[in-house]
């Protein structure tokens, strides 16, 4: 029997079988994914047509006095925030043109970049009048664009917007709310996700008309509002909760690219560790160790309670004692971990107390404040490079406090600093940004150092009247929940009711405006707060000076900075 070969017919065949299938793979793919793709993109340019749902970039076009300009734009917040609970910047306007000899900065961050109590004396604020008054031959520009009860994962598309027009630096202090901000574990505001790429794809999904007319077609009737730090009482995280792991890592990695995306522009960055309230901060929540058995339990609560009882009469060192005993049951509840500190710097341990206050804050529940990891995180970018500067506010807050330990000397509650934390703020951002500033813009300095905390306080018209209206301001916060549950709640509550307390002379405070506005009258936000002092007394000078506080053309009067008090 003879064996055929095969002839070039049959070897031909085989890589026309192969085009052939090849084709038909292709076929199948543009009909299971190119073609659903296509669909959605024609979706998404018919909403856009037909005007369903909104832009959600950080600015949209407006003008300044009739110049070209890109203003706030409260939709940016859709993709973050369920609607009814929006948070927005304080109203800002960018010039489209950028003068020459202009440096224009960008603040970013949460609630206390923003300014809170007051944005009108938050650090930027602070910042713009040190540099000011140092340079006075430059023109700087610094535009708070912080929002509060963000994070990492808004900050990034902000940048990521915000390089097209023009920056020359960053400015960003954010942590506080990595864990209950967007697509954190102990958020309320959007689901959680531990995934870096799923959050990424979900904020790009929202930010789309079909994801923003999804997501209106499948919310419930429910009415959201905000109500603040009391809507996340539910929402405890623990430090040794496997979700902490990637709010670690999804930090990290957001700031390595909001570096990345500043230094492709050619802006500079400089970046804040977190300064919190430590020595007088009690933690908001505490939950026991998981497994811990009934009869452990209630060892630990018998040893709580004669300790509160020792604690209570002076009786440090035996309250001590038994804190401690109670600590080899349960080490994990953060106020117990308080209460040992408390009683640690009553007998002079301030090392010890140190250490115990600093786990109290990081075994908190209720996760308001960032945690020495995330600083550890924003520390390590201290090598990213040139154009990176890192600023350690815990440090520098920790330098000005009795044993280092920051307290309500330097803050009005867990992490939001009063006059004296700000300005300190401020002026290491001052410090940090004068070495990196270019050396053209050097000539002319005015002096070798910065601006006294007292004279900026003068030109930003911080008067006794606006201290004790802030100070109401924080007062009313601390009447709710969460501070409410804290250990040292009363104590707080005295404290603060004691500086918002007192009475002013109208003459001498409308003085001390018109000076203020004398040495800058551009400073929109000086009229803003002389006209709502006004309003009581002169309400035809209360709605000029209101009218010069216009942020930009067509803006509401009042805008969204604050109410009449």
């Amino acid at each position: 029997m003879t064996t055929v070969p095969a002839g070039p017919q049959i070897t031909e065949a085989v890589p026309t079988l192969r085009r052939s299938r090849w084709r038909r793979w292709l076929a199948i793919s543009a009909t299971t994914i190119l073609a659903p793709v296509l669909l959605l993109v024609l979706a998404e340019l018919a909403l856009r047509v037909f005007g369903v749902g909104t832009p959600t970039a950080v600015t949209r076009p407006c003008t300044d006095q009739g110049h070209p300009a890109y203003c706030d734009n409260p939709s940016f917040a859709a993709p973050f925030f369920p609607e009814g609970m929006f948070r927005t910047p304080r109203p800002f306007v960018i010039p489209a043109r950028k003068q020459p000899g202009t440096y224009r900065i960008f603040v970013l961050g949460e609630s206390v970049a923003w300014g809170d109590p007051d944005p009108t004396y938050g650090f930027a604020r602070y910042l713009e009048v040190m540099l000011r008054q140092r340079f006075p031959q430059v023109k700087f520009e610094v535009i708070n664009t912080s929002i509060t009860a963000i994070n990492s994962h808004a900050l990034l598309p902000m940048v990521e917007d915000l390089v097209h027009y023009q920056p020359d630096l960053f400015v960003i202090y954010t942590g506080n709310t990595e864990v209950v901000g967007p697509f954190g574990p102990g958020t309320v505001l959007t689901p959680w996700d531990l995934s870096l790429p799923a959050i990424r794809a979900r904020i790009f999904f929202n930010s789309t008309r079909l994801g923003q007319l999804v997501g209106k077609v499948s919310r419930t009737s429910q009415k959201n509002e905000w109500r603040g730090m009391e809507m996340f009482l539910d929402r405890q995280v623990r430090a040794d909760s496997p979700q902490m792991r990637p709010v670690y890592e999804n930090f990290a990695a957001n700031l390595r690219d909001i570096v990345a995306v500043a230094h492709r522009s050619g802006a500079q960055v400089v970046i804040s560790t977190v300064a919190t309230n430590l020595k007088d901060c009690a933690p908001f929540a505490s939950l026991h160790r998981e497994g811990i058995r009934e009869d452990e339990l209630r060892s630990w609560e018998g040893l709580v309670q004669r300790g509160a009882d020792l604690e209570s009469a002076g009786s440090y060192a035996e309250a001590l004692k038994l804190y401690l005993s109670a600590a080899e049951i349960d080490p994990q509840y953060a106020e117990l971990q308080f209460r040992i500190a408390r009683c640690l710097w009553a007998l002079g341990d301030f090392a010890g107390a140190k250490e115990r206050f600093v786990r109290a804050q990081d075994l908190d529940t209720l996760r308001f404040r960032a945690d020495s990891r995330l600083n550890e995180v924003i520390r390590a970018l201290a090598g990213a490079g040139p154009g990176v500067g890192v600023v350690d506010a815990a440090a520098v807050l920790a330098g000005e406090s009795a044993h280092k330990v920051p307290g309500s000397e330097l803050f009005y509650e867990h992490v939001h600093m009063n006059p004296r934390g700000t300005y300190l703020i401020a002026r290491a951002f001052f410090r940090q940004v004068d070495s990196m500033l270019p050396a053209e813009l050097r000539h002319g300095a005015m002096s070798d150092d910065v601006a006294s905390q007292e004279h900026c306080e003068r030109l930003l018209a911080f008067t006794p009247y606006d201290r004790l209206r802030v100070a109401g301001l924080v007062l009313a916060k601390l009447e709710r929940p969460p501070f409410t549950n804290q250990l040292n709640h009363s104590e707080e509550l005295r404290r603060m009711k004691s500086e918002a307390e007192g009475s002013t002379n109208y003459g001498e405070i409308v003085a001390e405006y018109q000076w203020a506005i004398m040495q800058n009258p551009q400073d929109r936000l000086l009229h803003l707060n002389y006209g709502f002092l006004l309003h009581r007394y002169d309400p035809a000078a209360a709605e000029q000076e209101l009218r010069l506080a216009l942020p930009y053309d067509n803006a509401p009067v009042l805008c969204n900075w604050r109410k009449f008090d």
